[in-house]
Order: C-alpha cells, then sequence, then structure tokens
C-alpha cells in the first residue's frame, strides 16, 4: 500500500470520526446527594436533558455535562459535594460541570473557585440549568431566591423504581440547628390539582410506587392552602398507583385525620419516617423542636395503634452542644424503647448562622463519634430483629434491581430490604413473596 493511500484512509477516518462526534449525541452525567427531595428534582432535571437529546451516562463516564445536586445539611455532606466535583473533572476534564442546590446555594464562592466548575446554581436557579447551558460568556454563579415553587418528580431517566414526587419545599421553622431554610427559603407548595397532573404524568412512565417528598410536607395545608389529606385521598384513586409512601414528616404535623385517611387503603405502604433528634426534652428545647419526649412517644404509639406492622425511621442527632451522658442515655433509651427500625444517626454539625453554631458547650468530635457509633449498632439490632420477625410471613415486594451477586432487590411495604434469587425480571414488578430466612443483616425471600 502506498504512502498516498495511506495517508487518504487515515483522513478518512479521521473526517469519519468527527462526523460521529458531531452526530453523536451529547452526554450527561448526574449525581445526587442528600434526600429525597433532591432526588425528585434531580429526576426533573434528567428528563429535560433528555428532551434536549442528550443521553444520561452514568456518573464516573465520560460527559459532555455533569450536573452535581449537592446536600448541606452536615459538614460531611459539603466534603462529599467536593469530593465528587474532583471526581467529575477527573472522568469529564473536557466536560461542563455544574453544581447546584442546597450547598451551592450556602458556599458559592468557594465551589467556584474548585477546578472544573463551570456553574453553580442555587436550590431555584438549578431549574434553569438549560438557558445557563446555552448563554455564551454568562455569570458562573446563580443563586437567587424567588418564592416559586418548582415542582419536581423522578423520571426514568435515572433507572429508578419508585417516584419522588415533590408537593412542598422551603421550611418556616427555626431549628436552632438546621440550615435549610437559609438554603432553601420559606415554605411553599403545589397545589392538589397540579399534584395529581405531576402523578398521573409520573404514572405514566410505568412507576408503581409514589413517594410524597418535601422539605417540611406537614405544612402542606399552611403552604398550599389545601388540606393534605385530600391531596392523599384523590392520589390513591388514581388508576396505575398501586403503592404510596409519605417520606419525612415531622410528629407535630401528623394527624389522625391523616392516618385515618392512609388506614382506609391498602395502597398506603405502613412506612413513616418521623424525626426525634433527641430523646431529651432539654436538648430538644434547644433545637427548638416543637414537641416533647411524651408527645414523640405518643405519636409513634398511634401509627402502631393502626399500622402495627409499621417499619418506622428516625432521624437523630447526638453531641449537640451541652449533651452530656445522661442526656445521651436519655436518647438511646428512647430509640431502644419506641417501634423505631431504621436510624438515621448523625453527629452535630456546626452550620453557619444557625444558633447552635454559636452556643457554649460543644462537644468533642470523639465523643460523638462514640455516640454515631453506638446508636447506630442499637439500630441495627433493632432492624435485625424487625426483619427476622417477618420470617415466614407473605409480602408484596416491589423489586428494584439485580444487585452484584445476582439477587433481585426490593422492599416490603413496611421497607424490609429483601433479596430474591429468580431467572425472571424482576424489574418494576411487585410480586408475592414468602420471607424464609433473615441474618447478619440480609433478609432473602423465595416468589409464590
Amino acid at each position: 500500500m502506498s504512502a498516498t493511500i495511506s495517508l487518504k484512509i487515515a483522513l478518512a477516518l479521521k473526517m469519519n470520526s468527527l462526523i460521529d462526534a458531531q452526530t453523536a449525541p451529547k452526554r450527561v452525567a448526574l449525581h445526587t446527594l442528600g434526600c429525597r427531595l433532591n432526588f425528585s428534582e434531580t429526576g426533573s432535571i434528567a428528563s429535560g436533558f433528555e428532551q434536549r437529546g442528550y443521553e444520561v451516562v452514568p456518573f464516573g463516564e465520560r460527559a459532555d455535562v455533569v450536573f452535581i445536586n449537592t446536600c448541606t445539611v452536615t459538614d460531611g455532606a459539603d466534603s462529599s459535594c467536593r469530593n465528587l466535583i474532583r471526581k467529575a473533572h477527573t472522568s469529564s476534564p473536557e466536560g461542563k460541570i455544574v453544581v447546584a442546590g442546597c450547598y451551592a446555594q450556602m458556599d458559592a464562592p468557594r465551589i467556584a473557585k474548585m477546578q472544573g466548575v463551570d456553574l453553580v446554581l442555587g436550590t431555584t436557579e438549578k431549574y434553569k440549568v438549560f438557558d445557563y447551558l446555552g448563554e455564551a460568556d454568562s455569570d458562573q454563579i446563580h443563586i437567587d431566591k424567588t418564592a416559586h415553587f418548582y415542582g419536581a418528580a423522578t423520571s426514568t431517566a435515572e433507572g429508578h423504581t419508585r417516584a419522588f414526587l415533590k408537593i412542598q419545599d422551603g421550611c418556616n421553622y427555626v431549628c436552632s440547628f438546621c440550615i435549610i431554610p437559609q438554603a432553601r427559603g420559606r415554605s411553599r407548595a403545589i397545589s392538589v390539582e397540579a399534584a395529581l397532573d405531576e402523578a398521573k404524568k409520573v404514572l405514566d412512565q410505568g412507576f408503581k410506587e409514589i413517594v410524597l417528598t418535601g422539605v417540611n410536607i406537614g405544612e402542606y395545608e399552611r403552604s398550599s392552602g389545601e388540606r393534605l389529606p385530600d391531596l392523599v385521598a384523590k392520589l390513591v384513586e388514581l388508576d396505575g398507583l398501586e403503592r404510596l409512601r409519605l417520606s419525612s414528616v415531622e410528629p407535630n404535623t401528623l394527624s389522625d385525620e391523616l392516618l385515618d385517611v392512609f388506614a382506609s387503603t391498602n395502597k398506603f405502604m405502613p412506612h413513616f419516617h418521623i424525626p426525634m433528634q433527641s430523646g431529651n426534652n432539654e436538648i430538644l428545647k434547644q433545637m427548638r423542636r416543637k414537641y416533647d419526649v411524651d408527645f414523640y412517644r405518643k405519636t409513634i404509639e398511634k401509627i402502631m395503634t393502626r399500622f402495627p406492622d409499621a417499619g418506622i425511621g428516625a432521624d437523630i442527632i447526638v453531641g449537640f452542644p451541652g449533651e452530656g451522658d445522661e442526656q445521651f442515655m436519655d436518647t438511646y433509651n428512647l430509640a431502644k424503647e419506641l417501634a423505631l427500625t431504621h436510624f438515621h444517626v448523625f453527629p452535630f454539625s456546626k452550620r453557619k448562622n444557625t444558633t447552635a453554631a454559636k452556643m457554649e458547650d460543644h462537644i468533642q468530635h470523639g465523643v460523638k463519634k462514640e455516640r454515631v457509633r453506638s446508636l447506630i449498632a442499637l439500630g441495627e439490632a433493632k432492624l435485625s430483629i424487625f426483619a427476622e420477625d417477618q420470617i415466614g410471613s407473605v409480602a408484596n415486594v416491589l423489586y428494584e434491581r439485580r444487585g452484584k451477586s445476582g439477587a433481585w432487590e426490593g422492599y416490603t411495604p413496611n421497607y424490609v430490604r429483601v433479596f430474591t434469587q429468580s431467572p425472571l425480571d424482576l424489574k418494576n414488578k411487585i410480586v408475592k413473596t414468602q420471607i424464609v430466612s433473615s441474618q447478619n443483616g440480609k433478609t432473602v425471600g423465595e416468589l409464590l
């Protein structure tokens, strides 16, 4: 083969490669940190990218755009965000990196200085990402707050099986440790009619389960002027909806009427998340929580009266300023006493411009770490007992994915994670499953 022919072939291959690059769809990778509310918002944004011709690829693969939806509830969340930015720049050095959400809202200048970051978008500006990506020489930071409610829901673009539907945003509470009202603004909510429209769109995508999310969804009525029990009652009437869950709800907002609506339908899944934060009245008062220990105890009891098999999660903060050994043991003993099954334990973290950050008697890191370890161990033991109690029972499990072990993974109505071996494709299918064993944190089921 002559040198001339070889040169022509090389030029042709290069031209074909350029043409392929120009015609191939742009790629976007998305990553979400934090709460279910963030996942619902990332889902809507992922759909927006798909509608504009982007291919959604796993985070860590090369992408033209990397979108990171951040959390700032703790120092650890902030650190995780920065690590993700570095990973994004490594995997997509030529791509545009967009950092959005709560951490972006609260610490935009620091984020903007990180290598590879092209856009920093706050909690409301992230919905305008497509406008900013299309602008030439636009400003790097956009963190304006508005009172507008941006609806959001999980989409199939990210491969989820349960759909998170955002019905509320922001918070009017002033808990002394919490930075979220600063990041997300005051409470606002979607109307019942708009929520039903969004739910129908979700169900049309093939989702069978919807999880209602928000920062403080118990404040839905004050924010929307409409009643949460009415919204739930209308949602469960929708064709295609087989399972409904509620995300975290403050104990002081969980009314008897709402529980009665839940109990009136077999579509509601007996799984709750009721933040506890502390089991000591003095600490709860310093936290500016809107309940005391007795009220919290009665809230859990009235849930169990209606849903005796319920799984109940709780957020718990340890190491709050001034929390001595006695106050911590109050928390430990209350968590042990109550029918809590899923613990979410956090060490107290100083958040900028919060009242708690300015308090005295801050707890040493080592003490907080040990208390976290102690409560996590208790939570694991209680969840293990809860799962073992299910052995021999039959549950409708919504299977989500096939894990690395080859077993299908899914959740029972009361949120026990089940592993099942099957050659069938079980993704997004609800299947009667008998729980046959549970040990070492792994619950095994067999299809019926």
